[in-house]
């Protein structure tokens, strides 16, 4: 056997290192995207969206914790419901992650290249993002560590120039112009304003996706998560209120670069502080960026060690200790995706591959209390059963109201899972991963 095959990812993360990857994943969705939800329901039916959202994160991660620090492993919510549900749990949970952690660095990439033409109108936005995945992947094959270390700088950077940002709107900010056509579609707008609503919270569930390479898991992983939840509800309640009392929310709802436009109309477009902010908000997203690129190569190299990908893609290198093959393949995936679809749409395709992995996971934690009760779980989650209840709940209030508004995306994205499933069954790959199952099984119970 290789040294590429037995090298194994190495443990070197501390609670900043994952309060940044926490952080950092999530940070862009504070600084664009957020915003279209005021396009379906304006600025009091986005609040109310965003507080239900907030409410399903923050009793999603208490339990989440539960799993990660029982199941520290690369796989993340996959491993979970594998172990739960057998080969079938693994193949919905992987799918619906892999497909969130996927379509996610295309969004912010594209983003990443919108603030960039603000501010150099010569430099175009997919060329940037092309670049984009080209450093950064480079970045990430060189070791987590190296990696955890550029998340905690520029995640640092970026809630610091959250806290400036919200500082210098919040004297101009008005409530007259916030309630300003405060609900213009209704009830039914906050439904379509869900995913909208996720996005400020989306993917910090891919902590999880480096377990493997925490110290000392048990312990570590539960202050990342939590310290991370309790920063992300802070920082996007204030960006969205104070921001909301600038200006009509319908100037704000239809671009990627918010935040600027928001100062441009405060201090000037032209002033040197929209400028620096402009420069400055790019360390939000490339903090998101990087925390995408991790948690996506992390995905793929677990479901191609598991067999449900193929299994170059679960390869080591052996100088790096990082998953080379499943970076550069995510990162063609990628570049693939960035000329397919709009801002939106994404959005909407990442939350709704969040929500169907958030529901199973709930299930899943349910199941392995009832399958597996002496299970070591260093994290209980409080007020068990009703945190995962409410949090399974309203996911699946979630699921429905983004099926229903945006019906053709998901018609792709279920058959997607279901064509993935026949290849599965037809192949006969589900047995082997059956007989895989039953052999740890027989290991866990030896």
């Amino acid at each position: 056997m290789s040294a590429e095959q037995t090298a194994a990812l190495k443990k070197v993360l501390k609670p900043i290192h994952l309060w940044a990857i926490a952080v950092g994943l999530v940070i862009s969705g504070e600084y664009f995207g957020w915003n279209y939800g005021w396009g379906v329901s304006g600025t009091i039916g986005f609040l109310i969206a965003t507080l239900v959202v907030t409410v399903m994160y923050v009793t999603f991660i208490f339990s989440f914790t539960e799993l990660t620090t029982s199941i520290p492993q690369a796989g993340g919510p996959f491993s979970y419901a594998y172990r739960a549900f057998g080969w079938w749990g693994g193949l919905v949970a992987g799918y619906a992650t892999l497909v969130e952690f996927l379509v996610t660095p295309p969004a912010i990439a594209f983003a990443l290249g919108s603030y960039t033409h603000f501010l150099y109108p010569n430099l175009q936005v997919l060329e940037v993002a092309f670049a984009c995945y080209a450093i950064f992947i480079v970045i990430n094959l060189l070791g987590i560590k190296e990696s955890a270390t550029f998340s905690l700088v520029v995640t640092l950077l970026a809630v610091v120039e959250l806290l400036i940002y919200i500082g210098i709107v919040a004297p101009h900010f008005s409530y007259d112009t916030f309630v300003s056509e405060p609900m213009p579609f209704g009830w039914a707008g906050v439904f379509a304003a869900l995913p909208f609503a996720i996005w400020f919270y989306l993917a910090i569930e891919g902590v999880a996706m480096v377990a493997e390479e925490v110290e000392d898991p048990k312990r570590t992983i539960s202050r990342g998560y939590i310290y991370g939840i309790l920063t992300l509800v802070v920082l996007a309640l204030a960006v969205m209120i104070f921001t909301g009392g600038i200006a009509p929310w319908q100037q704000l709802s239809g671009i990627d670069y918010p935040l600027p436009a928001a100062l441009g109309i405060v201090l000037g477009r032209d002033s040197g502080l929209t400028q620096l902010f402009a420069s400055l908000g790019l360390f939000g997203l490339i903090a998101s960026f990087h925390g995408t690129v991790i948690g996506y190569s992390r995905q793929i190299f677990a479901l191609a060690r598991e067999g449900y990908l193929p299994s170059f893609l679960g390869k080591v290198n052996a100088r790096f200790q990082t998953p080379h093959w499943a970076l550069v393949a995510g990162g063609i995936a990628g570049c693939l995706a960035l000329s397919l679809g709009t801002t939106d749409q994404v959005i909407i395709l990442a939350a709704l591959g969040a929500v169907v992995m958030y529901i199973i996971s709930m299930v899943a934690l349910f199941a392995l209390r009832s399958k597996e009760p002496h299970l070591e779980r260093p994290f209980i989650v409080p007020a068990f059963p009703y945190f995962p209840a409410i949090a399974l709940a309203i996911s699946v209030l979630c699921l429905i109201a983004i099926v229903y508004y945006n019906w053709k995306l998901s018609l792709w994205f279920f058959g997607g899972l279901a064509v993935v499933a026949v290849i599965f069954s037809l192949t006969g790959r589900h047995k082997k991963l059956e007989v895989f199952q039953h052999s740890e099984e027989e290991e866990r119970h030896a």
